[in-house]
């Protein structure tokens, strides 16, 4: 406003007060500030400042090892628990996959912050391993360099997502079971349902209804059984015993029945002790390095993304935290020393977790009592697994999966937030027709989408004043709010950045057109202030600082005058730095809507506007009013 002085009495304006500008700080510090909350905002480091040494010393082992921090309270109640649990898992781990079922799990329970989850092969993985190694080694041709190159190859979802994801991944996982159920021998790679379904249907003279019979009465008995702890939980040991007796039952009627004849498949012969150590075959140079870097690579970040999600799936429904970084070490630790002992690549598959969660688990020490008992297996007992039916573990996993298809929560999104609704749908879609990459990658396009949208078209409002008070609010949230005659006030709901300067400045001046629009209807008082409410304005570019510059250029045209309230401490001080702050004048800087209205209407009733056609300053000191 030129260099006149636009200072009044402060008695005149309740309690103004002046904006702060925070106190420059060098660059590498503030970058390193911010690289520090970006990537590392739990940073394990903060909890060890002004602490002794041994209690660093504890914590940092604590961190690396979080056994050592819920250790201690373990009780035998969790034990009986995981105990249960552990030998419920081991028995899927045995078909599954018995060599990578012993030293792996005992790594991630001294070192992972998940509780459920449990530690297995993915079949994701392998068939990454298989392509991507397959390219350049025939395994058939060269069983020992493909042997070598494989052993040395070896955190965005919201609660729509997961929800999406875990009913898309059980329903997926249920689907793979009718190859056991059905008695099939050949079945379909693919996880999608289409695929399923032919490879279903393309079969149907391979059918065998002695093994569908037998795994619906056991997965009816799995059912019952959870029905009866959901209706009575003191009877909690029924549902938790359920799939162990299932597995020694069905081993039993096997066993004299005979029924591995009549179509009933069984796991079959097993054979016998532990791994043997495979340091030895690791293989750091020649030809095929970059090979085995390749696939560790990208099965690696797999692996890990697909167990921290199925990992936090589970976290959220016992309401507890999974620390990514936590897991990012458990998962490489584990995999290396499987490498060394003859295991494959790991991670914490769905359908093993989740039989692992419905059985009662408490802690990771279930994956001790699986490893446990996978190597008790492996010493003494692979006869005894001779007879298990391969149907009883399908029936097993299918009714794990069955409770995690949680279409309540799906129907409280729908009432909710349609948007979220819709994410939800697209994990479960991508899940079930896709895979469950293809789900979770859906997902994440859709929340990114959102989060775009949020960002490039952020929410602007009009603010009004509460009557009997000094609270100013949207008045489409409150109809009762009060316009404020000459001053239209503006909410900025969101970061100002190149990706929304444009829309904003459009905005802002379609705001100004509608509301002298509704003056000239209303024959009110011309407006005279734009008051730019920037409280929840965190942070701002060049391109937002350069839309302010448009817009004060756009008001001093129209005769009208831009006012700032609250804007944050890095919004000032990069203002300050563009001298901006110096063409608008400190004195139209307020704390508060309410200081801000309260200056402009002192303004109003001191100074007199002169005619807008008189470009050069809008407004004139009119001493006879002072």
């Amino acid at each position: 406003m030129g260099n006149a002085d636009y200072s009044y009495p402060s008695e005149n304006v309740e309690c103004s007060h002046r904006v702060a500008i925070p106190p420059p700080q060098p660059f590498t510090k503030s970058f390193a500030n911010n690289l520090k909350e970006t990537f590392f905002p739990d940073d394990p480091l903060r909890q060890f400042k002004n602490q002794p040494l041994s209690t660093k010393l504890k914590l940092g082992v604590q961190y690396v090892f979080p056994i050592f921090e819920w250790g201690p309270r373990y009780s035998l109640s969790f034990f009986k628990s995981d105990l249960i649990a552990g030998i419920t898992i081991a028995s899927l781990a045995i078909p599954q996959g018995i060599n990578s079922s012993f030293i792996p799990p005992l790594v991630y329970a001294l070192m992972g912050s998940s509780r459920d989850l449990a530690v297995g092969t993915v079949a994701v993985a392998s068939l990454l391993t298989a392509s991507m190694l397959g390219k350049e080694v025939d395994a058939t041709e060269n069983p020992s360099l493909y042997l070598h190159l494989a052993f040395t190859a070896l955190d965005f979802l919201s609660h729509a997502t997961i929800v999406g994801f875990m009913a898309g991944a059980a329903t997926v996982v249920c689907l793979q079971q009718l190859k056991g159920i059905l008695g099939l021998e050949h079945f379909t790679r693919s996880t999608d349902l289409i695929s399923v379904m032919r490879s279903v249907f393309s079969q149907t003279h391979e059918w065998r209804w002695e093994s569908a019979v037998l795994g619906c009465v056991f997965l009816f008995y799995l059912l019952v059984a959870r029905y009866c702890s959901t209706k009575r939980p003191k009877l909690f040991w029924i549902s938790a015993m359920a799939p162990l007796t299932s597995v020694i039952l069905g081993s039993i009627l096997v066993y004299f029945t005979h029924a591995e004849k009549h179509g009933v498949q069984v796991i079959g012969h097993l054979k016998k002790g532990l791994n043997p150590i495979s340091i030895t075959h690791l293989a750091f140079g020649g030809e095929y390095m970059s090979t085995a870097l390749k696939t560790g690579i990208v099965t690696g970040v797999i692996a890990l993304a697909e167990g921290i999600a199925v990992g936090r799936s589970f976290s959220m429904f016992k309401n507890y935290h999974i620390d990514g970084n936590k897991e990012m070490i458990a998962f490489g630790m584990m995999n290396i020393a499987g490498s060394f002992t003859s295991c494959y690549l790991t991670t914490g598959p769905f359908s093993r977790s989740a039989v692992n969660f419905n059985a009662g688990c408490k802690t990771a020490v279930s994956n001790i009592v699986m490893a446990i008992a996978v190597m008790l297996t492996l010493l003494f007992l692979t006869p005894v697994f001779h007879y298990t039916p391969i149907v009883v573990l399908s029936a097993i996993i299918i009714s794990a999966m069955l409770g995690l298809i949680d279409y309540n929560a799906a129907i409280h999104l729908w009432n909710i937030d349609k948007y979220d609704f819709v994410v939800c749908m697209g994990a479960y879609l991508g899940v079930v027709f896709g895979s469950v990459e293809i789900g979770l990658v859906v997902a994440v396009m859709l929340s990114v989408l959102r989060v775009l949208l949020f960002i490039t078209r952020p929410k602007t409002v009009v603010l009004g004043n509460i009557p009997d008070s000094r609270i100013y609010r949207s008045v489409d949230q409150y109809p009762n709010a009060n316009n404020v005659p000459g001053i239209l006030i503006l909410e900025i709901d969101a970061p100002i950045y190149f990706a929304n300067s444009n829309y904003l400045r459009e905005r802002i001046t379609r705001w100004i057109d509608e509301e002298e629009d509704r003056i000239k209807t209303s024959g009110e008082s011309s407006l005279q202030y734009v008051i730019l409410d920037m409280g929840a304005v965190g942070n701002i570019d060049t391109s937002g600082i350069s839309m302010f510059e448009e817009i004060k250029k756009t008001l001093d045209r129209r005769g009208l005058k831009l006012v700032l309230a609250n804007p944050g401490g890095e919004v000032i001080k990069k203002l300050n730095k563009a001298k901006f702050i110096d063409a608008l004048g400190q004195e139209w800087i307020y704390l508060t809507v309410g200081e801000a209205v309260g200056a402009c209407n002192f303004m109003l009733h001191t100074y007199k506007p002169k005619s807008t056609t008189d470009q050069s300053e809008p407004w004139s000191n009119d001493s006879s009013n002072v």
